[in-house]
């Protein structure tokens, strides 16, 4: 099995992506750079598509570490790495899935302070966080900056995936993370067109101080999250 990993480790087979979309694609999505922040339920999985899809080219972002109430529905949480960086572990993941992929790492967390210091190379961001105010600088900075942007609202509370959709931040009900970001965006006089993933589904339990989650919502929300930056990669059509 040495053998075998030396000898096909240092690429990532792609023949039946090739397949699909084609080699041009393919191309395509090696040469993006794409940037996740939030590495939880939902930026777990998503990252586990675009690392999957052959975009070799991944900034991730993420200041926390794993904890055993992670484990029911993080898809980069296991046993073996409660406590540990979710930025380093989420490293490890990429590059036994793709050792060509170059992965770059922010353990921190996100706010203003951030993008007085940095600048953001990147092709597209993905919102996988559900800090309101890291949000809003999120969104603010990839409009000023002119980098495409998809955001993730509320996943919790919520059992059925099927009520999931890719569409405008405008647009959402039931969703009670995304009416608070339409409110601060409408106060801030941002009038933009924000693709966003959201559920239409009502919340299921009320009044509770922790939000309650099962593995289903979250991770198909960051399978749509890859799945709307990788059709935009390659020229397939994406409408909101």
């Amino acid at each position: 099995m040495d053998y075998l990993y030396n000898y096909f480790g240092d690429f990532m087979n792609l023949q039946r992506s090739e397949l699909l979309i084609g080699k041009e694609s393919v191309d395509k999505l090696k040469n993006t750079h794409v940037l996740i922040v939030g590495l939880g339920g939902v930026g777990g999985s998503c990252l586990e598509m675009i690392a999957r899809s052959g975009i070799e080219n991944i900034s991730i972002m993420d200041y926390d570490n794993f904890e055993e109430s992670n484990i029911n529905r993080q898809v980069l949480c296991t046993i073996k790495n409660i406590n540990k960086s979710k930025v380093d572990e989420a490293e490890k993941r990429v590059k036994i899935i793709n050792p060509s992929c170059s992965v770059i790492m922010s353990n921190v967390k996100l706010d203003s302070s951030f993008f007085k210091n940095n600048k953001l190379d990147v092709n597209y961001i993905i919102d996988a966080i559900d800090d309101v105010k890291a949000k809003i600088e999120l969104i603010k900075y990839a409009i000023d900056n002119n980098i495409k942007i998809i955001s993730c609202m509320g996943t919790g509370n919520k059992l059925n995936p099927s009520k999931l959709e890719i569409t405008d931040i405008w647009k959402t009900k039931y969703d009670p993370l995304a009416k608070k970001i339409r409110n601060i965006l409408r106060k801030k006089k941002i009038n933009y067109k924000l693709p966003v993933v959201s559920s239409s589904e009502e919340v299921i339990v009320k009044s509770v101080k922790e939000i309650p989650s099962l593995a289903l919502v979250p991770n198909a929300a960051g399978i749509m999250l890859a799945s709307y930056v990788i059709n935009d990669v390659i020229n397939n059509e994406n409408s909101i």
